[in-house]
């Protein structure tokens, strides 16, 4: 098994606005998928909701500015890692994660020796 990375990039816009019931859904949604993931074969290990970009602050250089490196659409909004045998069934599983507002990325957990 190999852990992966799954981010979650949203459009920080949308949630600004959503109304309860949608915000509502989206975490329902999220429950859903998290007692979903040994279904394809994986295991979840763990994630978390990141607060907004506004909240972050950079190190760069030895240089600290508030705000992301990059300023886009659609921001780091969250993740989960999951262990899975494969890149096919992480994709599968990444397919199922909700991400109303944008999509995610999926990427392996480099391992040290």
């Amino acid at each position: 098994m190999t852990k992966y990375l799954v981010l979650i990039y949203e459009d920080e816009a949308q949630y600004a606005t959503a109304t309860p019931e949608v915000y509502g859904e989206i975490m329902a949604d999220h429950d859903r998928f998290s007692a979903g993931v040994e279904q394809h074969g994986a295991k979840l290990l763990g994630g978390e909701a990141l607060e907004p970009t506004a909240t972050a602050t950079s190190v760069r250089g030895g240089e600290v500015t508030d705000g992301p490196f990059v300023e886009t659409k659609e921001a780091l909004g969250g993740y989960y890692v999951i262990d899975a045998p494969d890149l096919d069934t992480a994709i599968a599983v990444a397919r199922t994660v909700p991400a109303r507002f944008g999509g995610v990325e999926v990427r392996p957990v480099m391992t040290f020796d």
